[in-house]
């Protein structure tokens, strides 16, 4: 599903450079569940970026879903986020004015899906994020956990390839963090590739696969045996 060899991220020019990725190599199979931790400045928010089609990499090689990215144009680029990547937010992103369901359908307008069968896919995502009886409320009428089950949602409908979460727990409070979580765990059971970057231990544990970053590197990566049931 991903693939990516040898992918550095150097900002600045020749007097003030930095390293944000040091040739960074890495696979992801359809079906994981990865969780990116690290402190602040390790190259994790680079290379969720760059995941997202939202940077490019400086060099190095960067494979979606047999898709050759680095090579896009930025045409293309956008053509892969809106069909092949579904992104969760801290901040949920979601437009104020509009509800629920009309937030959850704006990907779907992008990517000229009919109107009656954007109607049938929003109202379906939102089922299954637990938030039927929610589909007519805006924003503000929503907690932080159901306004994040709207974005999930929302990066849902187009059937992306992968779901990218950045710190989608971290404006929650922990009862909500962890119906979050169990979403994201039952999303994984059905076959969604989810990669998420995280600063919460008990976040990344819910993942199969936890892959730490440290100054540009990744220092370790492993399968949590636990999967999410400690």
């Amino acid at each position: 599903m991903i693939k990516i060899e040898n992918l550095w991220k150097i900002y600045g020019n020749d007097k003030i450079k930095v390293e944000a990725l040091k040739g960074i190599s890495l696979e992801v199979e359809k079906g994981e569940f990865v969780a990116i931790m690290g402190p602040s400045g390790s190259g994790k928010s680079t290379f969720m970026n760059i995941l997202g089609c939202l940077d490019r990499p400086t060099r190095g090689s960067f494979i979606l879903d047999n898709v050759e990215v680095e090579k896009l144009k930025d045409t293309d680029l956008a053509v892969i986020r809106n069909k092949k990547l579904g992104f969760v937010f801290q901040s949920f992103n979601l437009l104020p004015r509009i509800s629920a369901f009309k937030n959850v359908e704006l990907p779907m307008i992008y990517a000229n899906v009919p109107l009656k069968e954007r109607s049938k896919r929003a109202i379906a995502a939102l089922e299954k994020v637990g938030l039927k009886d929610r589909i007519h409320h805006k924003p503000n009428e929503l907690s932080g956990g159901q306004r994040q089950r709207v974005a999930i949602a929302r990066a849902l409908v187009n059937n992306p390839s992968v779901i990218l979460a950045d710190e989608p727990t971290g404006n929650l409070d922990s009862k909500s963090s962890e119906e979050i979580m169990d979403i994201f765990k039952s999303l994984n059971d059905e076959g969604v590739t989810i990669v998420l970057v995280t600063h919460e231990i008990e976040v990344a544990k819910k993942a199969k696969r936890i892959i730490t970053f440290r100054d540009g590197e990744i220092i370790e990566d492993t399968k949590n045996m636990g999967t999410g049931d400690e």
